[in-house]
């Protein structure tokens, strides 16, 4: 299929502004630790029951294990246990503006550890992108007529700034799997959302954040509809789509598709928070998308 990687890029990027305004919401309710164990807990279900339902082959080479293995840990235990601390602190919004700096980091490490390049026309149509991105990122005036409470805190732009790193790191693992072989997308993030789990479920059990999950969503349902939402949209089927961007992609233009998740987050929050949205927000929108037509002219 034309563009597969581009298209299940852009997919992702849908898929990721649904789940990080519902995450976002969650979090201010019940707290970063209890939402982010219990959305990879819910996806891990769920791909578990995709995986056997659909009798997908499950077997995978040492090395792949390893390197998925890898992505999940820094992907997932690591840089959105960042995200989620920067969404506690920034929100939704703010927080994955900050992470349209992935692209930069995917395409660098792709770059050194892959030997994966981009063409001229590729690296001006990500260059384009990143520029519309980032004028929306740099539109005080809109940011500050934010109705929402979250403001700017150092701590949440570094935990955004590391939570960048670690989705970038991410997908160039991931893509290391895939060199040695095919892997469907299913099975793939089923086995990076099972690796974080071990390491990320005991580690906040032993620092008590996670006590008494029952009782807490008893008592927030909402939140817990709204993780559950998130869980859908994010590590199931968000996940599965930004792997197989990256199998049929490079991974520089794969990142950069991904990371216009906050210029489709603007009509979203306009919406949902009635958050009024500048015209140079809509102007580095339309940039952005340029940008991303000239990924698809390349």
């Amino acid at each position: 299929m034309p563009f597969l990687g581009e298209l299940s890029a852009l997919a992702t990027a849908c898929c990721w502004s649904g789940s990080s305004l519902s995450f976002a919401a969650a979090t201010r309710s019940v707290g970063t630790a209890h939402v982010n164990l219990t959305r990879l807990i819910v996806a891990a279900m769920l791909l578990l029951a995709v995986v056997l339902l659909s009798g997908l082959d499950a077997r995978l080479s040492n090395d792949q294990l390893i390197y998925l293995a890898m992505s999940g840990v820094v992907g997932f235990a690591l840089g959105d246990t960042f995200l989620f601390q920067a969404f506690e602190r920034l929100g939704a919004r703010l927080t994955m503006l900050i992470m349209s700096l992935a692209p930069a980091v995917a395409a660098a490490l792709a770059y050194f550890m892959l030997g994966e390049g981009i063409s001229r026309t590729g690296a001006i149509g990500i260059g384009v992108t990143i520029f519309g991105v980032a004028s929306v990122v740099l539109d005080r005036g809109d940011l500050a007529q934010q109705r929402s409470p979250m403001h700017l805190s150092r701590a949440g732009i570094v935990f955004g700034l590391l939570a960048a790193a670690g989705q970038g790191g991410g997908l160039v693992l991931a893509k290391l799997a895939f060199r040695e072989g095919n892997v469907n997308g299913f099975v793939a993030t089923m086995f990076r959302v099972v690796a974080s789990l071990l390491v990320l479920f005991p580690a906040t059990v032993l620092l008590r954040k996670f006590k008494n999950p029952v009782g807490v969503f008893r008592g927030e349902r909402k939140a817990f509809l709204l993780t559950l939402l998130g869980a859908l949209l994010g590590p199931f089927l968000g996940v599965v789509g930004s792997i197989v961007a990256i199998q049929h992609t490079s991974i520089g233009i794969a990142a950069t598709l991904m990371a216009t998740t906050p210029i489709l987050m603007l009509p979203l929050v306009r919406m949902i928070h009635h958050e009024h949205i500048s015209w140079r927000a809509y102007l580095g929108a339309f940039v952005a998308v340029g940008g991303v037509a000239v990924l698809f002219m390349r």
